[in-house]
């Protein structure tokens, strides 16, 4: 168990978490299992989850941005069951694009999308994909140049170009290609296309339309009461362990390394408390961390340059059965700010208490300080009963009531200087703290989904359960596709050094060298990219 040293109250514990998003409990949870005591802070004084969170609202519950539990990961899928055994209901999924008063299953049908819209459009964008197709934009820097190839430039600006600028508040031209690569790389006109030729000879009766990779699944596994249930269970398993205790409403205020331990002071409604550790994992900002840190390392400035996409979505409670059957749609419309448009019941009708009424969430993103983001509670509810009305979803007189929930930094930007400022500061980290390791969507910069944060924790608990960086946990979805391509726990092995491969351990060089990085003053930096890839 964590234990209260009688020096002023410190906490002592083998590992230190920062955040109880699904990275940190995923950690906590396994590290307790091992027999090591942890200490967890978490800035929300009310929930764990993170951005996985379930909020309640008058019985109403509702996600923050919807998450669908499934993973190729057999471990994942595994721990999953293990932290919530019998609380899983299978749901149907459904997911559709609203572009000019019309509805495009995601992904895009070529002769669905292309009946919609019309024979002119549909032949200049068919023209469009060819002529990108035979003279491709050959210094691909930027989403539009990815895109663009890969459905050509009528197609990119229809499908892509609204939405996408909406999520991220910046040109796609100044995005990186990273984000496109990692979120839609699979998705193929030519195999939607020749998909949709095979099905009208009654050649093809494969559900997904042509993908090759299964890139959307016709059911999802999700937790009857919203993904909140899967943290909430995993908190209060690591609380009756015996070995871990959980700091809410904690914020990180300063941490330090002499070598031997780490000092972590966090300030709560109680007071400050202090923290000693072996390790620390965290999942924080990587922005906010850099700044922590005492000493300030040195690439506290290039952490400064990342930045962060904010979000908020505005629950609207409707009388009305239902209003659609789809889990969420995008909203290409520039008529409108809503990104996307969710609907709880279509997730689990178990978070909606009442049969007739309906409860959809609209999702706005923004930046902390902005228009959207300052403007009150009573406006937003306003704002979204209008849009729903605009967008012919819903009738406003229907509208009941509403409430609101702010995320902050809730997507981590790919702009064109994120990557070298995240090398940066990995490198730095790696070598003067290895005690100290990165996990989750913001702890690493990386989009990463639920799965692949929980990814990312379990590899760092071998990590740390071996004394030595045994698995590069940057490798978890460096290459990897949409998530939800392939079936559930085909992979028996966690995917670290490359997407949907085994992880490999370091050779025995490596392996001395990383060892010999714990208690030596002179610290010896880990091996370089091209010795990783060698090994």
């Amino acid at each position: 168990m964590t234990q209260h040293s009688a020096d002023a109250g410190i906490i002592d514990c083998d590992v230190a978490i920062i955040g109880a998003g699904p990275a940190g409990l995923t950690a906590g949870y396994l590290l307790t299992r091992q027999g090591k005591s942890v200490c967890i802070i978490e800035k929300d004084d009310t929930y764990v989850g993170g951005i996985s969170r379930t909020v309640e609202h008058e019985g109403y519950r509702f996600d923050i941005g919807g998450h669908r539990f499934f993973s190729k990961s057999q471990q994942v899928v595994d721990l999953w069951n293990e932290i919530l055994p019998d609380d899983f209901i299978q749901r149907p999924r459904m997911s559709r694009i609203y572009y000019e008063g019309k509805f495009y299953s995601y992904p895009l049908r070529a002769f669905e999308a292309l009946g919609n819209l019309g024979l002119l459009r549909s032949t200049a964008c068919m023209m469009s994909y060819l002529r990108y197709k035979l003279f491709p934009i050959k210094d691909v820097k930027s989403f539009e140049d990815w895109t663009t190839n890969q459905f050509g430039k009528k197609l990119y600006s229809i499908f892509f170009k609204t939405y996408t600028e909406k999520v991220w508040g910046m040109p796609c031209d100044e995005m990186s290609a990273d984000w496109a690569a990692q979120r839609i790389k699979g998705l193929s006109l030519w195999n939607a296309v020749t998909d949709g030729l095979k099905r009208s000879l009654g050649l093809n009766r494969k559900p997904n339309d042509g993908q090759e990779v299964k890139t959307l699944l016709e059911t999802f596994r999700y937790p009857r009461l919203g993904p909140g249930m899967m943290w909430d269970a995993a908190r209060d398993k690591i609380i009756a362990s015996g070995k871990g205790e959980v700091l809410m409403g904690h914020a990180l205020e300063r941490l330090s390394d002499d070598g031997k331990s780490w000092s972590i002071t966090a300030s709560g409604p109680g007071g400050t408390a202090q923290i000693r550790a072996k390790d620390v994992i965290s999942s924080a900002p990587m922005r906010e961390l850099s700044r922590r840190i005492h000493p300030l390392p040195q690439s506290a400035l290039a952490a400064d340059g990342l930045k962060y996409r904010d979000f908020l979505t505005v629950a609207l409670m409707v009388k009305s059965e239902d209003l659609f059957p789809d889990n969420w749609i995008y909203i290409h419309d520039d008529r409108v700010q809503v990104g996307r448009v969710q609907n709880f019941r279509s997730w689990s009708p178990e978070m909606v208490p009442h049969e007739d009424m309906a409860c959809v969430g609209l999702e706005y993103f923004c930046f902390e300080g902005d228009g959207l983001w300052t403007s009150s509670d009573e406006e937003l509810v306003a704002q979204a009963t209008r849009e729903m009305e605009v967008l012919g979803l819903c009738d406003p007189s229907k509208v009941v009531s509403g409430a609101v929930v702010r995320q902050e930094k809730a997507y981590p930007v790919y702009d064109d200087t994120y990557e070298a400022n995240v090398a940066e500061m990995r490198a730095e980290l790696e070598r003067d703290h290895p005690t100290l390791h990165l996990v989750g969507r913001n702890g690493m910069h990386r989009y990463n989904n639920q799965d692949h944060a929980m990814m990312t924790a379990m590899l760092t608990v071998e990590n740390i359960l071996a004394g030595t960086r045994i698995y590069d946990t940057w490798c978890v979805n460096e290459d990897a596709e949409y998530h939800e391509e392939g079936d559930e726990g085909e992979e028996r092995v966690i995917a670290a050094r490359e997407a949907g491969s085994q992880t490999r351990p370091l050779d025995d060089d490596q392996v001395a060298a990383l060892t010999s990085l714990r208690g030596v003053p002179e610290r010896i930096a880990p091996p370089s990219e091209p010795e990783r890839k060698r090994a």
